[in-house]
C-alpha cells in the first residue's frame, strides 16, 4: 500500500515525552527553526532526521506523520 504524508506529528511526539524544541534541537544539534520548519510542514523532514528524532523520542519514524493511504488505481498486468 503507498501513503501520502499528512501533516507533521512531530509536536505531539513531543507533548507525549515532555521535551520542548529547544531540548530536542540542543540533544541532537539541530536549529529549532528547523525542527519548528518540521512542525509547521513548511519542511518534510529527511529519512535520517526522522530516525535520529523519533530514536531520542522512543517512537517510530512514521509515528512522526499523519500516514494517509493512497489507493492504487492502475492494475498490474
Amino acid at each position: 500500500m503507498k501513503f501520502e504524508l499528512g501533516r507533521c506529528l512531530l509536536h505531539e511526539r513531543l507533548v507525549d515525552c515532555g521535551m520542548t524544541i529547544d531540548d530536542l534541537a540542543q540533544t541532537l544539534l539541530y536549529k529549532s527553526e528547523r525542527l519548528s520548519d518540521y512542525i509547521e510542514n513548511k519542511r518534510i523532514m529527511p529519512l535520517k532526521a526522522a530516525i535520529s528524532i523519533a530514536d531520542t523520542l522512543g517512537c517510530t519514524a512514521s509515528d512522526l506523520y499523519e500516514l494517509i493511504p493512497i489507493e492504487s488505481t492502475q492494475e498490474l498486468t
